[in-house]
């Protein structure tokens, strides 16, 4: 595909479907140009902001008809490429559509637009005595982290977006308006579009609407701090805890690179060692049993100085220093980049998994740290890079796909919840095959004929 910039006539004709000012200024072009990967920024040729469902359809309909290339656009927090439009065209901008339509606190749900913050959405429900459970760390906006099938640090207990997010409303390529899905527990009626349009990466169609399932506060909350001599240490007693069935609702691992920047950037003073956060939902007595079961097992791991507290503002002060890991990272290499790259693997590959990724990372030139949401098979390297030398980001992805073939070779996945995006487009077809590719691109064909939704990701025109 060639770069498509809008003439003056079709900015014109966008202006007159939608009720905010489309924009051409260099400063939102900007703004809209990158996300929080190390891709580097395309600016789109305008940015559009649309403030209803009927907005984006006009906006579709009449992309469509011109050869348009659209990419949704809500917080910026992705971070495999997904918003940058490498083919110009528009940056569609639904962060103005941010209502929360309904709370049902009975059916423990809520439907919103695409454009609510996670959160917003939970400081509105939290009156209620509810909660939206999935957590990624960033505070996206639910309409991204359902195109990314985003995850995060509470999916081992209350799972990701894909079972969280019940039904939505879309928009296709053409302008067509689909409903999706039902707010029942159930649900066998026909192709479940919903889960294909959740995690498809804004490739298939663009969310305008959710309904989510949502889950009462509980009663008692506690977190806890684990060290541990070695980072395969931490990594085999996550997955002993697992295995145990221990009722935990979060389980990370930060290498000791991660604590040290956490040190740094949030004036903490945690041994500098590799270390779990835990965290345990429930009733009092519960997490405390849960605790003490936890603090058992780790000693069999050669675990030490295990720590927890049930007080609220600590808890939150640890899970925010989590939480602040990727920009700790940024901060700690002024003037740098991260390049933040997933994978996941079955349980019992995890700390080989882990072991391979710290030794390949260890003989290459460029500062890195590991951690993840563990208890899952999942995580993460931070890997620093200058924005300046496209070289380094270069070798970078070699070195990353390098240790996704690994993965894949131990029958894991290149990606758990970023996505693939712009990154991982050669490791998805080593992942599922050439001909589980061709039945991606017949189904993206089908409902995108001219390829107007986000080109450049997942795999190529």
């Amino acid at each position: 595909m060639k770069r498509v910039d809008l003439s003056a006539e079709q900015v014109r004709d966008l202006q007159g479907m939608v009720s905010g000012k489309v924009s051409t200024n260099e400063s939102v072009l900007d703004q809209h140009s990158h996300d929080e990967s190390a891709f580097p920024p395309v600016k789109p040729s305008a940015v559009v902001p649309v403030a209803s469902t009927l907005e984006v359809s006009r906006v579709l309909a009449y992309c469509n008809v011109h050869g348009i290339p659209v990419v949704a656009y809500g917080a910026g927090t992705s971070l495999e490429g997904h918003v940058v439009p490498l083919y110009g065209g528009i940056s569609l901008d639904l962060s103005g559509m941010n209502k929360i339509l309904e709370v049902s606190p009975d059916d423990l749900l809520v439907r919103v637009e695409a454009g609510v913050t996670r959160m917003a959405l939970n400081v509105k429900l939290a009156s209620d005595g509810l909660f939206f459970s999935v957590d990624p760390g960033a505070d996206a906006t639910l309409g991204g982290m359902a195109a990314t099938g985003a995850a995060g640090t509470t999916t081992v207990r209350y799972g990701s977006m894909r079972e969280n997010v019940m039904a939505l409303t879309a928009v296709l390529a053409d302008g067509t308006v689909i409903a999706t899905g039902r707010g029942t527990r159930k649900l066998s009626a026909g192709y479940d579009l919903t889960r294909l349009i959740v995690g498809s990466e804004g490739t298939l169609a663009i969310i305008t609407e959710l309904t989510l399932r949502l889950f009462g506060i509980p009663e008692k909350m506690a977190a806890a701090v684990v060290r541990f001599p070695t980072l395969n240490d931490g990594v085999a007693a996550a997955t002993a805890i697992v295995r145990s069935g221990i009722s935990i609702a979060r389980c990370e691992f930060l290498d000791a690179q991660c604590i040290r920047n956490l040190n740094a950037y949030d004036k903490m003073s945690m041994p500098e060692e590799p270390t779990l956060f835990f965290e345990f939902h429930g009733s009092p007595k519960g997490v405390i049993e849960d605790a003490n079961a936890v603090k058992e097992l780790i000693e069999d791991f050669n675990g030490s100085a295990f720590e927890w507290t049930s007080e609220e503002s600590e808890r939150r002060k640890l899970w925010q220093a989590r939480h602040n890991a990727h920009w700790a990272a940024v901060a700690a290499h002024p003037g740098m980049r991260t390049v933040s790259t997933d994978m996941a693997v079955p349980l019992s590959k995890l700390s080989a998994a882990v072991a391979m990724t710290q030794e390949t990372l260890a003989r290459h030139r460029f500062p890195f740290s590991i951690l993840g949401h563990v208890a899952d098979g999942n995580y993460h390297c931070q890997i620093i890079t200058d924005p300046a030398n496209p070289t380094e980001r270069d070798e970078i992805r070699e070195i990353v796909h390098a240790i996704t073939m690994e993965i894949i070779a131990m029958g894991g996945t290149c990606t758990g919840e970023h996505g693939i995006g712009a990154g991982k487009i050669e490791a998805l077809e080593a992942e599922i095959g050439t001909e589980g590719v061709a039945v991606m691109r017949a189904i993206k064909k089908s409902l995108d004929p001219h390829w107007i939704l986000n080109p450049g990701k997942i795999f190529l025109a």
